[in-house]
């Protein structure tokens, strides 16, 4: 699903009487901070603009009230949890739920730690415009592109229509749900987000038939007007992740509402690190994360930056992080 904030403040303690009784504590004006050993935390930005987005805000905070250094590692979704496992990053602050990982790292192996709800949840599906959907109101539903296929045409398609499709490393099924639908699309993929972007973008911009694979939270929807077309309705052992291969009829069904989760290695839950504790409690909205996304990915403001603007903006809820 793709989505960098740097800020180093180091509180001063006042000297006086009262130094040896504060020597655990500093205390000051906003910006006050827990004195506790941090070090080095790495957390892991996704590729896409939302988790870049959490990623550089959780950077700006942990640099903020922790005095923690901060890397960023760019690891890919599946491999990620190998690094959990292995310790080479400590983070994940926006998982869409790969659950398969869950029963290996989490419930199996336990070297990776389910970390709670991020505040925001996602959802995939597919997406035409919306001057599209006015055009033909029976693409509302899957059922009402069935013989109108070829109205998506490309070139890479043939006589078949085009499906754009996602991220290859984003979680999808796209290929076994047009083959379970008995659809006429051939999928195309682009590869990495921002080529998807690029090309549905230009497409839609010409004011030409489009259909893809998209999510939310995005800032894009912010940006373009488009609308979803309803899929089959979910079932019981439905399933969106089709990299674990299998029967094309068990991804016959819309993809599910997704609560984004957080994961931690195991290593790091169990280093006391103070850390750990706030990236628990580190808890924000789709508003607040698409906000922070246009700034990097619309607006082209440093991630660093953007980071650090909204955890300025945000002080009361940012702090309530690190039980202020």
């Amino acid at each position: 699903m793709k989505d960098r904030v740097r800020g180093h403040r180091r509180a001063v303690v006042a000297a006086g009487a009262l130094i040896a009784a504060a020597a655990v504590m500093v205390v000051g004006t906003a910006g006050a901070s827990t004195k506790a050993s941090c070090g080095t935390v790495t957390l892991n930005e996704q590729a896409w603009a939302g988790s870049t987005a959490n990623t550089y805000v959780a950077k700006a905070a942990l640099e903020k009230y922790l005095h923690c250094n901060v890397k960023i590692t760019q690891i890919a979704e599946i491999p990620v949890y190998q690094a959990l496992a292995n310790g080479k990053t400590d983070a994940v602050l926006e998982d869409w739920q790969h659950v398969d990982q869950y029963k290996t790292y989490i419930k199996t192996q336990k070297t990776v730690v389910a970390g709670g709800p991020n505040g925001v949840i996602g959802h995939i599906g597919w997406f035409i415009p919306t001057y599209l959907m006015k055009q033909h109101p029976e693409f509302k539903t899957w059922k009402g592109l069935k013989g109108k296929e070829s109205l998506f045409k490309s070139p890479e398609s043939g006589s078949q229509g085009m499906f754009l499709g996602g991220d290859p490393s984003y979680v999808q099924k796209d290929q076994q749900l047009i083959k379970a639908l008995g659809l006429d699309f051939k999928f195309v993929s682009v590869g990495a987000e921002p080529a998807q972007v690029a090309r549905w973008s230009q497409l839609y911009r010409q004011h030409k038939p489009v259909i893809f694979y998209w999510y939310t939270p995005q800032y894009l929807n912010q940006e373009f007007q488009l609308s979803e077309v309803a899929l089959p309705a979910r079932f019981k052992g439905c399933a969106d992740d089709a990299k674990t291969g299998g029967d094309p009829q068990k991804y016959r069904c819309a993809y599910d509402k997704t609560i984004i989760e957080k994961v931690f290695s195991k290593k790091f839950s169990n280093s006391g690190n103070p850390a750990f504790a706030a990236m628990k409690k580190f808890t924000w909205t789709n508003a607040d994360q698409e906000l922070v996304a246009k700034w990097i990915a619309g607006d082209h403001m440093k991630p660093d930056k953007a980071g650090e603007k909204w955890v300025s903006d945000n002080a009361a809820k940012v702090k309530k992080w690190f039980g202020k």
